[in-house]
């Protein structure tokens, strides 16, 4: 095969991609098989096990050991760091970053034996909350690098020889990066641009193309990057991950990006131009990059409700004293009901959202469970529900919350980042899958066994033949799987009476999970193949089912509290019933909102407005920016003409 720069995907090739083509490159990514008990896909199902998640799991001693261990360290060093500082120089400083290096930090999650410190996911995740909480920027970095970066798909997809030369670097402080969105390719990896054309004598990839949002990747020593392998002679081709060099001749970081929020992030646009790569660095076969993609990302979500974790408790500490401190008309302004209505659901969502992650991680480090959708259902909730608590606090601070720290500080006050809190949040509900990709992706699982069930009936493209044989199969499914949703647990006034107080809740949750099951059958026996695309509908179930589970993590994490510390318990069973009766209003209106709503108004008023029969109300503003650019560029070719925008810490 050549490796001249012929091999560059043209411009706009792959626009030229179906629906059709998309779909089924997603689909053959996915993990379909389910060889271990799920808690989360079965509340689709209606089947409601709690045996599966409770008693809560715990880490073995050994490991609740050296995650203690390295917790102290790392607060201590935490408190001597300056979080007002990364925000003011929009970096974060060098010499943080080999302190933690010395600390361990960048091996967190990466095994004793190729140098980390082996910690749970668990105790990575409460390092991550005591980082993020110095600055998220910090968060940013260490998910981007050990979460979804070349540590995890190494870890998990790499060969031992790959283990050897790229662990002990990374847990020794070498930076990592993930590279798979391109300018015109976000969640539909058919369309990657990016190739990876393999020489002439089968030892080495060419790689060509450019990579957007690129964290890490301005400052990283190692990237893992997706590109799209030709079919060819000596292998099947298709979309395959390599671990490449970050200083490798070719590579360009063209734009260090900025944001809204997380302005310490190393965020970057990577061109990348006739870049040779060791056939050696390839992880797992041709063909393979997309599910190691999908599959690093499955356990690497996790890293998100942890940091949505540490949001929650600060915002409780905040609305806490300030709401104490300040005085409205003769009374602290949280005793006012308006105001203490706000504090009782960021009291209540914070308890939450850290139960919501110690649950998810505690699974996956027990092993024993599939915690794709916890891991997806956590970052979904977890994103969701810690930027209304975000903005909650600044509704509370009042003016004060809109006013930004250093002006605070700058007037004698008390330097609170609430309004930097609100924009650092934000994008969580984008990171890793977007809410709406979310629900799609959860809403797939969720379905699963219907669509197997269904077969043809539940596919667009079958004639009316295949469809009559798939009802006939899928009515036997039916006629077992139906009646068990009538009757169960849930109206046994005596069931999960170990819970005392929160036993009524966890009954609540049981009917709730075959309700949801008869609705989600309801909505394939209604619009069957059409399901996909009532994405608002399926959003519904997917947020009911999260709303579930969360109610579930809280009843059982309260239960272990009380057994460990019966003091500390009781306060965490109030807590934990607080937030079941806020939750428990919020899917009697997801339920309502399944069958009731506006969406084929709205839909039909979508399409009106893409087809620009509403243009006249867009008169009389100006739009800054016409006239600046493309609405998406696209790629160029040839070596990069921009300064590289690379740099190294160490």
């Amino acid at each position: 095969m050549s490796t001249g720069t012929e091999q560059h995907l043209p411009t706009g090739q792959s626009a030229n991609v179906t629906e059709r083509d998309a779909r089924a490159v997603a689909e053959a990514a996915r993990e379909a098989e389910w060889t271990r008990p799920s808690f989360a896909k079965g509340l689709y199902l209606g089947h409601f096990d709690m045996d599966l998640i409770h008693p809560h799991p715990v880490p073995a001693p050994k490991d609740a050991a050296a995650g203690d261990a390295f917790l102290a360290r790392l607060e201590k060093y935490a408190r001597t760091m300056d979080g007002a500082r990364i925000e003011r120089d929009a970096k974060i400083p060098d010499e943080y970053l080999a302190e933690l290096a010395e600390l361990g930090a960048f091996g967190m999650k990466i095994p004793v034996q190729y140098g980390g410190l082996g910690l749970s996911l668990t105790y990575y995740g409460r390092a991550l909350m005591l980082l993020g909480s110095v600055h998220p920027s910090l968060g940013a970095l260490f998910s981007a690098h050990l979460s979804i970066g070349v540590p995890e798909p190494v870890k998990v997809f790499g060969s031992e020889d790959q283990k050897q030369r790229f662990l002990p670097r990374c847990a020794a402080g070498a930076v990592s990066a993930f590279l798979l969105t391109e300018p015109d390719v976000g969640s539909d990896p058919a369309r990657l641009g990016t190739t990876a054309t393999p020489t002439d004598d089968g030892e080495s990839y060419v790689i060509n193309g450019s990579k957007l949002w690129t964290t890490n990747g301005v400052i990283a020593e190692l990237v893992v990057v997706m590109a799209k392998v030709p079919a060819h002679d000596g292998g099947p081709g298709g979309i395959s991950a390599f671990v490449v060099e970050a200083d490798a001749a070719g590579i360009t970081v063209e734009n260090r990006n900025a944001f809204m929020g997380l302005r310490g992030i190393e965020n970057g646009l990577t061109r990348f131009d006739n870049v040779t790569v060791p056939a050696a660095n390839r992880l797992g076969g041709e063909g393979k990059g997309l599910k190691i993609a999908l599959t690093t990302l499955n356990t690497g979500r996790l890293a998100l409700p942890a940091l949505c974790a540490a949001s929650g408790k600060w915002s409780l500490k905040i609305a806490r004293e300030w709401s104490n401190a300040r005085v409205q008309w003769g009374r602290p302004v949280g005793r006012h009901e308006a105001v203490g209505k706000k504090i009782a659901f960021i009291a209540a969502t914070a308890f939450a959202l850290e139960s919501v992650f110690e649950l998810s991680a505690a699974m996956a480090d027990a092993g024993m469970k599939d915690v794709r959708i916890e891991a997806a259902l956590a970052k979904l909730w977890s994103s969701e529900m810690a930027y209304k608590v975000a903005d909650e606090l600044v509704q509370i601070r009042g003016g004060r919350g809109f006013e930004t720290a250093a002006s605070l500080a700058a007037r004698g006050e008390r330097a609170v980042p609430a309004e930097q809190q609100l924009r650092d949040m934000r994008i969580n509900r984008i990171f890793e899958g977007s809410t709406e990709i979310m629900h799609l992706l959860i809403a797939r699982e969720a379905v699963d066994a219907h669509l197997a069930a269904a077969g043809d009936l539940a596919s667009a493209d079958a004639d009316l033949a295949a469809k009559a044989r798939a009802a006939i199969g899928a009515s036997g499914f039916y006629a077992r799987w139906l009646p068990q949703l009538l009757a169960g647990q849930g109206m046994n006034p005596k069931s999960y009476g170990g819970f005392g107080r929160l036993a009524g809740h966890l009954r609540f949750v049981e009917r709730s999970s075959r309700k949801l099951a008869r609705h989600t059958f309801a909505g394939m026996g209604r619009w069957q193949a059409k399901l996909e695309h009532r994405q608002v509908f399926l959003g519904r179930i997917v947020d009911i089912g999260a709303e579930l589970f969360a109610m579930a993590a809280v009843c059982s994490r309260a239960e272990l509290l009380r057994s460990q510390n019966p003091a500390e318990g009781k306060s965490a069973y109030e807590l934990a019933d607080a937030f079941c009766l806020q939750s428990r209003e919020r899917v009697r209106q997801l339920f309502t909102e399944l069958w009731r709503n506006s969406d084929t108004p709205d839909r039909r008023l979508a399409g009106k407005v893409l087809d620009g029969d509403y243009t006249w109300l867009e008169r009389g503003v100006i739009d800054p920016s016409e006239g600046t650019g493309p609405w998406i560029s696209q790629p160029s070719e040839g070596p990069s003409t921009k300064e590289d925008q690379h740099r190294k810490y160490r």
